[in-house]
């Protein structure tokens, strides 16, 4: 997770909202992308989707089935949709997302009855600075 982390730095850094995401597989980092949805232009272009994409590339595959994703905020629903879509094993993330969260609020889209695949999800893994880092971004653009 720190490593995810760290890539939601970076994305603060870049002025977009600091999510990041790691995709692993046997304890080997595949693929790691924080949000560019400004710098792209890009509406899809959460940390999630970018490091599925940057993963499946490398693998050559449209499925990921035996990797991990580590995500340092609750997926929204477009990216637990690609998460199911993408065979991810199991999914590791930091702070819960009342306000836009797909997983364990919102409309839970791993128990919907169309979710194809549902990986095993682990929350609050790194929400303390996870959410540290969400609420100082925030409190920076309202200053």
């Amino acid at each position: 997770m720190e490593d995810a982390l760290e890539q939601a730095r970076a994305a603060g850094a870049r002025g977009e909202v600091p999510v990041g995401a790691v995709v692993v597989r046997d304890g080997a980092v595949v693929a790691r992308a924080g949000n560019r949805t400004r710098e792209l232009r890009d509406p899809t272009a959460h940390a999630e989707v970018l490091a599925i994409r940057g993963a499946c590339a490398a693998l050559g595959s449209e499925r990921l089935g035996g990797h991990d994703l580590y995500v340092t905020l609750e997926p929204c629903p477009m990216c637990a949709a690609v998460i199911s879509a993408a065979r991810i094993e199991r999914l590791y993330f930091g702070a819960t997302d009342p306000k836009s969260g797909g997983v364990t609020v919102g409309p839970r889209i791993f128990s919907h009855p169309q979710c194809h695949h549902v990986p095993e999800v682990y929350d609050g893994i790194g929400a303390a600075p996870a959410e540290a880092l969400l609420r100082d971004f925030f409190a920076a653009r309202r200053d």
